[in-house]
C-alpha cells in the first residue's frame, strides 16, 4: 500500500458516504490493492480531516459491500472480491429495474450473435456433440415439465467457449451470471422452455452445417424470442 494517499477533503453533509466514495475509486484505480492494510481510523480521519466516527461507519459500510475485512487486532484489509460477489448483487438491480434489464438483453443482441458466427467456424466436433447432448437432456426436461435451466445456461456458455476468444469468453461469464435470475423467471412463463429448447435446435443445426451466417441469424432470433418472454409488454 503506498505510504500516502492522495484524498479530498470532504464536505461535512453525509460525510461518511464521500469517504466511502474516495475509498472505493482508491481500490478500483488500484491505488490500494487486495491484501493491502488500511491505515487505522485515526490516521484515516486525518487525511479527510473528519470525526473518527465518519471513518468508522464508512469502514463499516465498506465492510457490509464485501470489499474489506476487519481481523481482529491486527487492522482493515482490502479483500479479494470474486466475480460471484460483484455480479450477484448486480443482478439483484437489474431485476428491479426494467430499464436496465432491456439495456442488458441490447448487449446480449449484440454480442451472442457474434459468438455464434464465430462458433460456427471454430467449434470441433467434440463441442458440437457436447452441445447435442446438453439439449437432448434439456428436450427431456421440457417434456417432463422442467424449466432445465442448467442445460439452458449450459449450452450459451459452450458456444461462447467454441468461439475460441477469451475476452468474450469472460464478458459471456458475466452475462450468464446476469442473467441467471432472470432466466429462472422468465422460464416460468407458459411455453418458454419449449420455445427455448425449439432456438436452441436451430442454433445448433446451423454451427453443425459451418454456417456463420446462418449461426448469427439464428441466435438472434432465439433471443429476441427470449427477450419478449423475459420482458412482455403487459409488464411496462
Amino acid at each position: 500500500m503506498p505510504d500516502t494517499l492522495s484524498v479530498r477533503q470532504v464536505r461535512k453533509a453525509k460525510v461518511y458516504h464521500e469517504i466511502v466514495a474516495q475509498l472505493k475509486e482508491l481500490i478500483a484505480q488500484g491505488r490500494i490493492k487486495p491484501g493491502d492494510r488500511l491505515p487505522p481510523e485515526r490516521e484515516l480521519a486525518e487525511l479527510f480531516r473528519a470525526s473518527r466516527n465518519s471513518v468508522r461507519d464508512a469502514l463499516r459500510v465498506l465492510e457490509q459491500m464485501g470489499l474489506i475485512e476487519s481481523r481482529q487486532g491486527d487492522g482493515t484489509y482490502v479483500r479479494s472480491v470474486s466475480p460471484e460477489e460483484l455480479t450477484e448483487p448486480l443482478a439483484l438491480l437489474l431485476l428491479q429495474s426494467r430499464n436496465q434489464m432491456h439495456e442488458l438483453w441490447e448487449v446480449r443482441r449484440l454480442l451472442e450473435p457474434a459468438v455464434a458466427e464465430f462458433a460456427a467456424a471454430r467449434a470441433t466436433e467434440e463441442e458440437l456433440a457436447e452441445m447435442a447432448s446438453i439439449l437432448e437432456a434439456q428436450r427431456r426436461k421440457v417434456e417432463a415439465g422442467f424449466l432445465a435451466l442448467e442445460e439452458d445456461t449450459a449450452f450459451h456458455e459452450l458456444i461462447a467457449q467454441a468461439a475460441r476468444n477469451t475476452v468474450i469468453l469472460r464478458v459471456m461469464d458475466t452475462l450468464v451470471d446476469l442473467l441467471r435470475q432472470s432466466r429462472e423467471r422468465s422460464l416460468q412463463r407458459g411455453d418458454r422452455p419449449a420455445l427455448s429448447l425449439r432456438g436452441h435446435l436451430r442454433i445448433l443445426e446451423a454451427l453443425r452445417r459451418r454456417d456463420p451466417q446462418g449461426a448469427r441469424s439464428a441466435m438472434l432470433q432465439h433471443l429476441r424470442e427470449m427477450e419478449e418472454q423475459a420482458l412482455p409488454e403487459d409488464e411496462l
